[in-house]
This record gives C-alpha cells, sequence and structure tokens, in this order.
C-alpha cells in the first residue's frame, strides 16, 4: 500500500488539520471554510489558500463544489 509522504506543515496548517480531524471524529463530515475560520481564528481567504497548501503537500483531498467536500488522506 503506498503511504502518502506530507511535506512540512506549518502552525496555522497543523492547526487547520487539528480542527478539519476532530470535526470529522465528532459530528461524522469536515468542517465547512467558515468553521474552520472560526476555530483557527484566520479569514475565510486564508482558509482558501491553506486548503490548497495542504493539498499540495497531500495532507487533504478536496471534493469541488462540496460545503463539506475536505477528506483527509
Amino acid at each position: 500500500m503506498a503511504r502518502h509522504k506530507v511535506e512540512y506543515l506549518t502552525d496555522i496548517q497543523e492547526r487547520i488539520l487539528r480542527c478539519i480531524r476532530l470535526a470529522i471524529t465528532n459530528q461524522g463530515d469536515a468542517p465547512t471554510l467558515a468553521e474552520i475560520a472560526t476555530a483557527v481564528g484566520i479569514r475565510p481567504s486564508a482558509v482558501h489558500y491553506q486548503l490548497r497548501e495542504l493539498e499540495a503537500k497531500g495532507a487533504v483531498v478536496r471534493e469541488r463544489h462540496q460545503p463539506r467536500g475536505i477528506r483527509l488522506t
């Protein structure tokens, strides 16, 4: 089984991943971008940027046009 290697993550990226992981564990689904922004304390535009970075690093997969379309790898 191939394993994805996640490159170095910034503190904010770690916090976003923790937020996503907790939401999936507790609610059964990923948070919305607005929920991530509120939980982490950043603007929604910054969440967009960080999720693109996390996707490029292989930490998440995003399902386009889905409000809760974030999956951990």
